[in-house]
């Protein structure tokens, strides 16, 4: 798990696991950690204007959830299935997005930052992306819960997708929101259970941002010129 995770090792793994990934979130712990990570991240989207743009859709789980329209990823076959839940879909990298400047009132990140080559890079594309009235909505899971360590040694063990993954600290991420004309405006959080291949118990997402929690939501907003 240490150093960066290859481009080319990220796409393979998404490219031939996909129908194996999709799954994972019908089983008993993913579809109750899918439903806490959904609530926490919904919270933040209130008075959100389209389009949306979801970078690493994946297979549009949450795109079909919170009802975002349009999808890029690097991977063809999870955009596949990402394709049949309705989502405008475009293969492509988040550090090179081919869309126009104020394209999107509102760009969702969730868990992708750990899975990309360059994360400040994907951030500058999208403020650059963003309308000015826009907002940034990313789904994290900080190197500092107990539960990024969990999927470390489960990476260790070989799990195919937290083997390619490499997780950030709170402080890498403001300072890479920072040097992309970010700035954080509300933030959620959510799993304070302890890590375990159980399901999950339903709770309340919490308003600000613990490092205890297995999952967190930021919603940041172009810095005013």
């Amino acid at each position: 798990m240490k150093g960066q995770a290859d481009s080319s090792d990220v796409n393979y793994v998404f490219n031939v696991f996909a129908e194996r990934y999709d799954k994972w979130y019908e089983k008993p712990f993913g579809k109750s950690a899918f439903n806490l990570e959904k609530a926490c991240v919904s919270s933040l989207c209130k008075n959100l204007r389209n389009p949306f743009l979801e970078i690493g859709v994946g297979t549009g789980r949450f795109a079909e959830a919170l009802k975002i329209e349009f999808g890029i990823d690097s991977s063809v076959s999870v955009l596949k299935l990402a394709d049949k839940r309705g989502i405008a879909v475009v293969r492509g990298k988040g550090e090179r997005l081919p869309f126009p400047d104020k394209s999107f009132g509102a760009i969702f990140i969730i868990v992708t930052l750990c899975f990309v080559d360059n994360p400040l890079m994907v951030l500058k594309e999208s403020s650059r992306v963003l309308k000015d009235e826009g907002a940034v909505i990313l789904g994290l899971i900080l190197r500092e819960s107990p539960w990024a360590g969990f999927y470390m040694r489960k990476g260790v063990a070989g799990n195919v997708f937290y083997k390619v993954a490499r997780f950030y600290s709170l402080k890498e991420f403001e300072k890479m929101l920072g040097k992309a004309d970010l700035r954080v405006v509300d933030t959620c959080s959510t799993i304070f259970q302890s890590p375990t291949e159980k399901p999950l118990r339903f709770e309340s997402p919490r308003k600000g941002l613990y490092e205890n929690a297995g999952f967190v939501a930021v919603k940041a907003e172009k810095l005013s010129l």
